[in-house]
């Protein structure tokens, strides 16, 4: 797959998935004016800040996959395994990105259903990941995936010296 069939379909699946899964079923739920009201200045700006990391993390990682010559979506895997960037410390900063941002949501709108959403979320995707993601990509990759998987954890990252 070139890299600009690769940057296509990376674009459709995004606002396909992640654009519909942390933005528009979000904003769905959230009654703005009422929300504001509640939310405070600092609620906001700490939300925001979580939102527009999670959206740079999730392009970062786009583009990763771009570089590879594949997709996110499992349908146009990579050709190599993606290991740079925001890999060196977690394996899964997609599904973080993702997570950053209805979490971000959740705090600027003050929201209990979207705590609650993120938090379905989060054990959808850990399933996602244990059950399907992980053992198609051992098998895909081998032992290049295993060492991998034995350098960078999966979801919270190690602090090193």
């Amino acid at each position: 797959m070139s890299k600009c069939s690769s940057a296509l379909k990376t674009a459709l699946f995004t606002l396909m998935v992640p654009a519909i899964i942390a933005g528009a079923i979000p904003q769905a739920t959230v009654q703005e004016e009422h929300a504001l009201a509640v939310s405070s200045v600092a609620a906001r700006a700490s939300g925001s800040l979580l939102i527009a990391l999670g959206i740079a993390g999730y392009l970062w990682c786009a583009t990763l996959f771009v570089r590879a010559q594949g997709t996110p979506a499992p349908a146009f895997p990579t050709k190599e395994t993606v290991v740079g960037g925001p890999y060196r410390v977690n394996r899964n900063p997609m599904y973080t990105s993702v997570l950053a941002v209805v979490f971000g949501q959740a705090v600027v709108y003050w929201n209990s259903t979207l705590l609650v959403y993120g938090a379905f979320l989060a054990i959808g995707f850990h399933l996602f990941v244990i059950l399907y993601e992980e053992p198609a990509l051992r098998a895909r990759f081998n032992g290049e995936y295993a060492e991998f998987c034995r350098r960078v954890p999966r979801w919270i990252p190690k602090l090193r010296r």
